[in-house]
C-alpha cells in the first residue's frame, strides 16, 4: 500500500513539474458554432495535466443584446466578430471554444476535467424564452428578453426591484466529440458525450468525468451561465460570458460509460434522454454503478443505498434530451472504512 501511495505521489509531482498552462480566446477561428463534431480540427493541442483558461461568449447576437437595451460599448468585439465572420454553423446555437485536443487520449480512457476557476467576464446576463419553445410553450405563444444586471462585488443578479439572485457561474456546455459515426451532432441535447448538459452543480472546485470516444477527446466548453435553476424551463439560464480556468488530466485506470461529476461534498450521477423517465432511469442506474465499482456495494446495497440517501433532481427540461442527475453525500462514507 505504502509503494502505491508514493508511485501516485510521484506520479502528481512530475505532472506538476511538467504542466503548462494555455490561454484559448474566443475568435471567429477558435470556435464551433453549433456543434460537437469527430472530424472537427482541433484549435489548440495539449497534454495530459496542462490547463487551459478558456475566453467564452454569450449566445445571442449583438443586434438582439442591443435592442434589448445592452448599450453597444458593452457587447463584446469578439462577439461582433464571430458573427460577421464564422460561417460554419449549425445544426445548434452555443459559441464554443475548441475543440481542444488532449494528447494521449484514446477511445475507452476518462477524461478528467478540474474545473479550478469561474469568472464573469461582462456585467449582465439576458434570460429569453422564445415562440414554441421552452417547458411551456403553449402558455407563452410569444418571444421575451430580459437584460439583467450583475453585481460582480456582491455576487448577485438583480432580477427586479427587491429580487436579487445569488450567482453561483458555470458553463452550461463541457463536452466531447461523440463517436465517430455519429457525425456532426447539435450542441443543443446532452448526451454520452456531455455537452449541453446545463447542471448548475459544475461551479468550480468540482470536477466532470468524460468518457473518451476518439482520439485525443476533442474537448469543447461554452454557454456561460452566471446562475440558474434545476430544470431551466423556460430554455435559457442567467446567460452571460464566462471565463474559466480548467485542467485536464487522461486517466488510463478509469473506466466510464457516462458522464460523472464529482463536488466537494457530492458525487454525480447523470442521464440524458428525450423521455424524462428514461433519463432518470439512466442517472440511478449510473449511480449504482458508481457505487458497486467504487464503493464495492453490492448492487442490491447500492439500490438501497441511492434510494435512502441520494437526490434524484432535474437538470434541465427543455433541450431535446431531458436531463436528471443523482447526488449522492460523501459525508455519509465514514474515512477510513473499507469502503
Amino acid at each position: 500500500m505504502r509503494t502505491l501511495v508514493l508511485f501516485f505521489l510521484a506520479s502528481a509531482v512530475a505532472l506538476a513539474q511538467t504542466s503548462q498552462t494555455y490561454t484559448l480566446k474566443a475568435t471567429p477561428t477558435t470556435v464551433a458554432w453549433g456543434y460537437y463534431d469527430a472530424a472537427a480540427k482541433p484549435v489548440l493541442n495539449i497534454h495530459s495535466g496542462d490547463t487551459v483558461i478558456f475566453e467564452t461568449l454569450i449566445t445571442n447576437s449583438p443586434d438582439r443584446l442591443e435592442k434589448a437595451g445592452v448599450p453597444p460599448g458593452q457587447v463584446q468585439q469578439s462577439l461582433r466578430d464571430i458573427y460577421k465572420e464564422v460561417t460554419n454553423k449549425g445544426p445548434g446555437g452555443h459559441i464554443l471554444n475548441g475543440p481542444v485536443f488532449i494528447e494521449g487520449a484514446e477511445p475507452g480512457d476518462t477524461l478528467e476535467v478540474r474545473i479550478q476557476k469561474i469568472d464573469l467576464a461582462i456585467p449582465y446576463a439576458y434570460n429569453a424564452f422564445g415562440l414554441g419553445r421552452g417547458f411551456l410553450p403553449e402558455d407563452f405563444p410569444y418571444p421575451k428578453m430580459k437584460i439583467i444586471q450583475l453585481d460582480r462585488e456582491r455576487m448577485v443578479a438583480k432580477f427586479a426591484p427587491g429580487i436579487e439572485i445569488p450567482l453561483h457561474p458555470f458553463f452550461g456546455s463541457m463536452g466531447e466529440a461523440p463517436p465517430e459515426a455519429a457525425g456532426r451532432i447539435n450542441s443543443a441535447p446532452p448526451g454520452i458525450h456531455a455537452g449541453n448538459m446545463d447542471n448548475k452543480e459544475l461551479v468550480e472546485g468540482t470536477t466532470l468525468y468524460l468518457p473518451v470516444h476518439v482520439r485525443g477527446a476533442l474537448f469543447e466548453i461554452g454557454d456561460g451561465h452566471a446562475g440558474q435553476g434545476n430544470g431551466e424551463v423556460d430554455i435559457t439560464a442567467l446567460e452571460t460570458s464566462l471565463t474559466g480556468k480548467l485542467q485536464f488530466i487522461v486517466r488510463k485506470d478509469l473506466k466510464i460509460k457516462y458522464p460523472r461529476a464529482e463536488t466537494p461534498t457530492h458525487y454525480i450521477s447523470m442521464g440524458f434522454h428525450e423521455e424524462l423517465y428514461e433519463a432518470t432511469k439512466q442517472a440511478v442506474r449510473e449511480m449504482i454503478d458508481f457505487l458497486v465499482a467504487e464503493k464495492h456495494l453490492s448492487r442490491d446495497e447500492a439500490y438501497m443505498l441511492t434510494s435512502v440517501a441520494g437526490d434524484v433532481d432535474i437538470t434541465e427540461l427543455v433541450d431535446g434530451n431531458k436531463g436528471v442527475h443523482v447526488m449522492m453525500p460523501k459525508g455519509i462514507f465514514k474515512k477510513g472504512d473499507a469502503r
